[in-house]
């Protein structure tokens, strides 16, 4: 069995790189910042009744493009509960 590590997650990042992370170059290719204007144009943010605040709009729409990509569900997208 093995033993957690703190620096686990940035040994898996950098493992990643090293073998070419293909979202590492889907990132150099295109620059999101195109997109958040658009972004923030097509959705207006309303807090007049509270509530939790919304998700970044580009995340999300970084996160549609990874769908369609890979053909990945929203359920197979979402962070399970601990």
């Amino acid at each position: 069995m093995s033993q957690f590590s703190f620096t686990a997650e940035s040994d898996v990042l950098r493992k990643l790189s090293s073998i070419g992370d293909p979202l590492e170059k889907l990132d150099s290719y295109i620059d999101w910042s195109t997109f958040s204007p658009l972004l923030t144009g097509v959705f207006k943010a309303d807090y007049r009744n509270g509530g939790r605040p919304h998700f970044d709009r580009l995340l999300m729409f970084k996160i549609l493009i990874l769908q369609r990509l890979y053909n990945i569900s929203d359920d197979q997208t979402a962070i399970p509960d601990k």
